[in-house]
């Protein structure tokens, strides 16, 4: 039997009122309104409010909404958070997505007839969070005044799936199976890990569900045959009326790609781009920040601590809903860009994502293991083997929280299974700013190859931390393939005497489902074979990595 730890709901904080919010489909939804003052004022006046929608108990820990509560009342806002349908104290099924663009509307339908609402209502959140906050959007609730998702996607969750015909997808993440078994499969979450050693992993999902004595509908929905079910009922948020917009994206945030392709969109609509502002921010899923001292880069954090995480987190939101619930100021008093060059203080302001002015430098691998700047004149192929019996772990325990650790990666390396290339000491600083691509010329002796590449700074004490990566799955690899890796965007200071370094390998488990190397599904498979892959390096067709670097002025602008 697998061990499995049942987390419930945490107390109603003293602070806020509890009601049941009534949906149009009968279904009530718990939800907690905090007000200025306290529970128990007599008279309520009208006021701003804050809306967090949420599947991570609206009391627990986890969270701390309370204290959030505590500091947009603080700053006069009412503050309604509410467990998502089928979550904690919520009534209905737990089904990812689905549900939360009706729900989000008849909540803030709900808000706009109490007492101590003048109609304006603003959104709030992280990941799952800021989900719901692109689902309210989409159902154009007239009261909804502006919305700060942060660290999210429009397909949060989404199995990855290739175009009919494709031979290159991305690889999927472990967590899309599992998020649904654990914290979405009914109102309580049940903590469980899978045991990497057993396959298929699942039949680990039904011995554990069998021991729950339950089935998971959202994981039903997913597996075996991926059934999508529409989250956005009257179409996507983007395709809509806009709303005022703070989005927020994590250098290290593993849902980047996530947000990074709404941001794609975004730009495609005039309208909905002349209402984002976009955010970007050296921390990462969990809001661990680079620059967070040791002592506070703990898993579990005291009030103090997190009180004290607080303006950081939500400070940027509240001069944001000032200009577009409050009507205070003017739009221009927002910077449509605000960035942060990681290795550096404060923030950054530009008009556009990536700023002018800036060049891309394209380094080559080589067959000696440097990376260099001219195309290596020789040419040859380079092999290793993908064992999945023997996978290259990921970087950080929990993928989420990969600044919480800071893994040094250095030791990754020496592997027989990850090749390695290095470049000399930088004689200067060098600012990244902006995309950063890999093109590979791949091929493997099995029927799927998935190729990862993580791209590192080397400190002159040969600490490597890891500042980019990408990864694509190929089918039908024994033909070959050339391919392009997106390594996701990049605002980095690499400091002179520093060195760049890219891994690439087959595997990164237990953050990506591992090639089994028999073709069969990973999640599914039962079988195991190694594979020998192959890597093109030097000459025009091999290995390069494409970094955007921006040249001059380091203006600030405070955070």
């Amino acid at each position: 039997m697998v061990e499995i730890v049942r987390e419930g709901p945490a107390p109603v904080s003293p602070l806020a009122r509890e009601h049941r919010v009534r949906m149009r489909d009968g279904v009530h939804l718990a939800t907690d309104v905090y007000v200025p003052g306290g529970r128990d004022v007599a008279a309520e006046v009208p006021g701003d409010a804050v809306l967090i929608r949420l599947p991570y108990d609206k009391s627990g820990r986890y969270t701390f909404i309370p204290l959030v509560a505590e500091y947009l009342m603080a700053r006069g806002y009412r503050v309604v958070a509410q467990d998502v349908r089928g979550k904690f104290r919520s009534e209905g099924d737990a089904l990812l997505f689905v549900n939360e663009a009706d729900d989000g509307y008849d909540t803030l339908d709900w808000i706009v007839q109490q007492s101590w609402s003048n109609g304006r209502v603003a959104m709030w959140g992280d990941s799952y969070y800021g989900f719901t906050q692109w689902a309210a959007a989409s159902a154009e609730h007239p009261a909804l005044k502006a919305i700060a998702p942060r660290v999210t996607g429009t397909l949060l969750g989404e199995p990855v799936s290739a175009p009919a015909g494709e031979r290159v997808r991305d690889v999927e993440w472990s967590i899309t199976y599992m998020y649904p078994l654990t914290y979405f499969h009914s109102q309580d979450v049940f903590h469980w890990e899978l045991d990497p050693a057993r396959r298929p992993f699942a039949a680990q999902a039904e011995e554990a569900l069998e021991q729950l004595g339950s089935r998971s509908p959202s994981y039903d929905q997913w597996y075996p045959r991926a059934v999508r079910l529409p989250r956005f009922p009257r179409g996507g948020p983007f395709e809509g009326r806009p709303v005022p917009t703070l989005h927020t994206i994590g250098w290290w945030d593993n849902c980047a790609p996530l947000s990074w392709a709404d941001v794609a969109q975004i730009e495609r609509r005039p309208a909905w781009s002349l209402h984002h502002f976009l955010r970007i921010e050296s921390m990462d899923h969990e809001s661990y920040y680079l620059d967070d001292p040791d002592e506070d880069r703990v898993e579990e954090r005291t009030d103090a601590q997190l009180r004290a995480q607080l303006p950081r987190m939500l400070d940027p939101a509240l001069e944001f809903f000032e200009v577009f619930v409050r009507g205070n100021g003017a739009p221009s008093d927002i910077p449509r860009v605000a960035w942060s060059l990681a290795g550096t203080p404060g923030m950054r302001a530009c008009a556009t994502w990536p700023p002018v002015g800036i060049a891309t430098v394209t380094w080559h691998a080589a067959p000696d293991g440097s990376l260099v700047t001219e195309v290596p004149a020789s040419r040859e192929e380079r092999t290793w083997v993908h064992d999945p019996r023997d996978l290259v772990p990921s970087s950080a325990e929990n993928p989420f929280a990969f600044l919480l650790e800071r893994p040094d990666e250095s030791a990754l390396a020496v592997r027989d299974d990850v090749l390695a290339f290095e470049s000399a000491p930088l004689p200067d600083d060098v600012d990244l700013a902006g995309p950063a691509t890999a093109h590979a010329d791949i091929a493997s002796d099995g029927p799927v190859m998935d190729v990862f590449v993580r791209l590192l700074d080397v400190a002159p004490d040969g600490g490597a931390l890891r500042i980019a990566r990408g990864q694509v799955q190929v089918a039908r690899a024994d033909e070959g393939a050339r391919v392009r890796i997106d390594l996701g965007q990049v605002g980095y200071r690499m400091r002179a005497g520093h060195r760049l370094r890219v891994h690439v390998s087959s595997s990164d488990f237990p953050e990506y489902l591992p090639q089994p190397g028999t073709g069969e599904e990973p999640w599914g498979a039962s079988g195991a074979r190694r594979n020998l892959q192959r890597l093109v390096v030097g000459g025009g067709d091999g290995l390069r990595v494409s970094l955007t670097v921006l040249p001059g002025g380091r203006e600030e602008v405070p955070s």
